[in-house]
C-alpha cells in the first residue's frame, strides 16, 4: 500500500503498524515524534497503530543539545 512519508509516496506493507515502519526505516533507536494525518502518535501506541493506504506520515527527529 502507499502512504506519504514525510511528504514523499512511499510503498510499505499491508496492514504494517507504526512500529514495524519505524524498523524498516532503522529508526528504532532514535528519538523521535510521529504524527499521523496531522496528530501525534505517542511511541507507547506504535505497537497497535495500523497504518492505512493514503495515510500521511510526518516523522521528525528529535535532536539533543545545547
Amino acid at each position: 500500500m502507499q502512504i506519504i512519508l514525510n511528504g514523499s509516496p512511499t510503498e510499505i506493507p499491508d496492514g504494517i503498524h507504526m512500529a514495524g515502519l519505524i524498523d524498516r526505516l532503522e529508526l528504532t533507536s532514535r528519538r523521535l515524534a510521529v504524527e499521523v494525518n496531522e496528530e501525534l502518535v505517542p511511541r507507547s501506541r506504535f505497537h497497535e497503530y495500523r497504518l492505512a493506504p493514503n495515510d500521511k506520515v510526518e516523522i521528525i527527529h528529535a535532536v539533543g543539545g545545547g
